[in-house]
């Protein structure tokens, strides 16, 4: 055989024993429940050729069945989940009551099937006390508010109606009292609601109109009226005076050139004598007296400063100094309130129920609020707990505690999920704050680049 035949075939050969490693991973490999199966499929022929115990239906139907595999998840582990907010089995709403003084009506109603203990908190504005409340509240004062309390045990499917009655230090005076209910505890919020008193009962006082001639346009239109008058005087005047000059001198009204002639008489026509022309007297040109421009010209004056004062301070009562000063750098504006008022920043709706703090904080002492975020944009939208920020009396601000927000609300981090449209959450934050002082002020928002909203705090 020559030897390019035998390499040709060695080299075959080489190529095919590749081929057949290469497929061998390919095929499909025995599991170890798979090699089990023939033994276990060639016991029973096994007990039938031997006389032993043949087993009862009971035994074969006790036996286990093998679990059946889980079902795939049925959305990807990397797409996220907006949150949306579960129905809440206690829910909370609040009205204010028709009465001359503050009060307030809490309607905390069961929606399940098994009966349940709560806590109801409402906080009172501040600058007031409670004159009535519901039997089995009880009012708490402290230093910086004042809180009612009451326990109850609401059966399933039940309302509970509370009643509480304030009086307050300006009447008046809108006053916002938010209600929570909470679980037995008192840590874990169901459901908040809020209202505000105006205080309809109190007339408001009436703003009486100004006298017509105190109003601006009128005074300026009498000004106007007044130096027109003086201009037509003093052109009048001038006038008569350049006529009376003018009818003293004599020749005055004759021709200029035939000034000092004069008409010959009948008995004189045949001899004409010359005689000498009497010069045409120049009538001065009269100016008005110095004392009388410069008072024009102060009226003219007083009058521009009038109306540039008169404008200037229409301008600075009509600029709103409420209104928060906004920024290129932020999307949106921003809002100022209190607790228990709603406020909304570009996407997102906040409100601060309640705020706990010790009553004797020490360094590194913990503050929970209570805030309700609901999210009022048709996407859904992502808040950090970094951007949540309590500013303390020293001016300088603390972030929200993860680790212990995520304790209070039962393992469940709150920021891990964007929020769902139209979703609504009532959830506690934490804030450990570094010093005896108690938060001035809360920070909240939902962007990075987002104004937010600011509370503050009594």
């Amino acid at each position: 055989m020559p030897a390019s035949t035998r390499h040709h075939r060695a080299l075959a050969v080489f190529v095919h024993c590749l081929g057949i490693l290469a497929a061998v991973p390919a095929l499909p490999t025995v599991t170890p429940e798979a090699a089990a199966t023939p033994a276990a499929a060639a016991r029973p022929a096994a007990a039938v050729a031997t006389p032993t115990e043949t087993p009862t239906p009971t035994d074969s139907a006790t036996a286990p069945t093998p679990a059946a595999p889980a079902p795939p998840p049925l959305v990807s582990p990397s797409v996220v989940v907006p949150t949306q907010g579960a129905p809440s089995p206690v829910t909370v709403a609040v009205t204010p009551a028709g009465t001359p003084a503050p009060g307030y009506q809490v309607q905390v109603r069961n929606t399940g099937s098994l009966p349940l203990a709560t806590t109801v908190r409402q906080e009172l504005p501040a600058g007031t006390s409670a004159t009535w409340i519901t039997p089995g509240g009880r009012a708490t004062r402290s230093a910086a508010s004042t809180e009612v309390t009451w326990q109850l045990n609401l059966p399933a499917r039940s309302t509970t109606t509370l009643h509480t009655a304030l009086s307050a230090a300006a009447p008046g005076r809108p006053l916002t009292a938010p209600a929570c209910a909470f679980t037995s505890d008192g840590n874990r919020p169901y459901d908040c609601a809020t209202a505000t008193w105006s205080g309809a009962a109190v007339p408001a006082a009436e703003v009486t109109a100004a006298p017509p001639w105190r109003r601006p346009p009128v005074l300026l239109a009498a000004l106007a009226v007044v130096i027109l008058a003086g201009l037509g005087g003093l052109w009048w005047w001038q006038r008569r005076r350049r006529v009376r000059s003018g009818a003293r001198q004599p020749g005055a009204t004759a021709p200029a050139g035939t000034a000092g002639a004069t008409v010959p008489a009948a008995g004189d026509r045949g001899t004409v004598y010359p005689r000498p022309a009497t010069p045409t007297a120049v009538a001065r040109r009269r100016r008005p007296p110095v004392w009388l421009l410069v008072g024009a010209a102060l009226v003219i004056l007083a009058g521009v400063v009038l109306a540039a004062t008169l404008t200037a301070t229409r301008r600075v009562a009509a600029i709103d100094t409420a209104k928060q000063p906004t920024s290129g750098a932020w999307v949106g504006r921003s809002a100022t309130g209190v607790v228990g008022v709603p406020l909304r920043e570009q996407a997102l709706e906040f409100t601060v129920y309640r705020i706990a703090c010790p009553n004797r904080p020490i360094a590194g002492g913990q503050c929970q609020a209570t805030v309700g975020v609901h999210n009022v944009s048709p996407q859904q939208q992502t808040w950090h707990g970094q951007m949540q920020r309590a500013y303390l009396p020293d001016g300088t601000w603390v972030s929200t505690d993860e680790a212990a927000t995520r304790l209070a609300n039962q393992g469940r981090d709150v920021f891990a999920q964007p929020l769902a449209a139209g979703s609504r959450l009532v959830l506690p934050l934490v804030f450990t704050v570094d010093g005896p002082g108690r938060p001035k002020q809360l920070e909240l928002r939902s962007g990075v680049f987002s104004a937010g909203v600011r509370v503050d705090v009594p």
